[in-house]
């Protein structure tokens, strides 16, 4: 199974990317370059758009236009317009920021956070502390806590058909799957399914047809791992960059993989020996995926 880079993204850190099936086009954010990208698989077209923080999350509303998270708030967006404040997960923890954010198969948007690891001219911040939470936020605004204050780099959503939800710690190098109950809206029953994976760190994910977790191998992984919910390895499919970033099923039938990277940290004779870094991939013959839910 073999990778091939689809688009010169030149990402800082690429992330959070979905399929749109009505505009045949991929939606995801660079959150170091501080904007949002659309590209139209037919053709090729692109379109970016700049974002007045650094923009963390992407999802699809059901309205039209998108739900995003940005450093510290939710904000509800379409192309070209403002980025209009919905909800602020943290409002008193001033030292986190977000980071993964994913509509639910239920029409909620979930995000989680962690201690803010960049300075406000993107360049990277040391971190001292995990304390990083989950969060759902519901159609209504309102906003109910998953999870204690307790993860290092919060990654990795994903809801499996028989109940139960998968996430990662990335500094932990740990993938865990929680017990879901959708009448009460809470999580229990915490297993660590992948621990001390030898290829990176886990970073974002996505779920294909048969409830496996295609997970990116981020800090020089160069891979991404398909697991099963028990978190045993199927494959791992090598890639031409060293952190890729997030992941997404795409195209007419769902079969292809794309994969977003990361160039966050690294030198310009890192950059100049290998180019492809930041930049948007794509895997045939992966799978098959499910559609993206949308927000509302």
């Amino acid at each position: 199974m073999r990778a091939d880079v689809f688009f010169e993204a030149r990402d800082i850190v690429g992330e959070s990317i979905v399929w749109s099936s009505a505009e045949r086009a991929l939606y995801w954010v660079d959150i170091g370059g501080k904007r949002i990208h659309r590209l139209e698989i037919a053709g090729r077209r692109h379109d970016a758009w700049t974002t007045p923080d650094f923009p963390t999350s992407i999802g699809m509303r059901k309205d039209g236009g998108f739900i995003v998270g940005l450093c510290r708030s939710v904000c509800l967006w379409r192309p070209g317009g403002a980025f209009e404040p919905f909800a602020t997960p943290e409002p008193n923890l001033p030292d986190n920021r977000l980071n993964e954010g994913r509509v639910a198969p239920d029409g909620s948007f979930w995000v989680s956070t962690m201690q803010n690891n960049l300075n406000a001219d993107g360049s990277p911040k040391d971190m001292d502390r995990r304390s990083g939470a989950l969060y759902r936020i519901a159609p209504s605004g309102e906003i109910r806590q998953l999870s204690p204050n307790e993860y290092g780099i919060t990654n990795t959503m994903g809801w499996t058909r028989d109940g139960y939800f998968l996430f990662a710690d990335t500094l932990a190098n740990e993938i865990y799957r929680f017990a879901y109950d959708p009448a009460t809206k809470s999580l229990s029953d915490r297993r660590t399914i992948v621990k001390d994976f030898a290829r990176g760190l886990p970073d974002g994910s996505c779920l294909d047809a048969d409830d496996h977790l295609w997970n990116c191998r981020v800090v020089g992984g160069s891979a991404v791992a398909q697991f099963d919910k028990a978190g045993a390895l199927l494959q791992l499919v090598e890639l031409p960059v060293g952190w890729p970033t997030s992941c997404t099923f795409g195209g007419d039938d769902l079969t292809t993989l794309f994969v977003t990277s990361a160039r966050f940290t690294m030198t310009p004779d890192h950059l100049a020996a290998h180019p492809w870094e930041g930049s948007l991939l794509a895997v045939e013959g992966a799978g098959r995926g499910v559609p993206e839910p949308k927000f509302g």
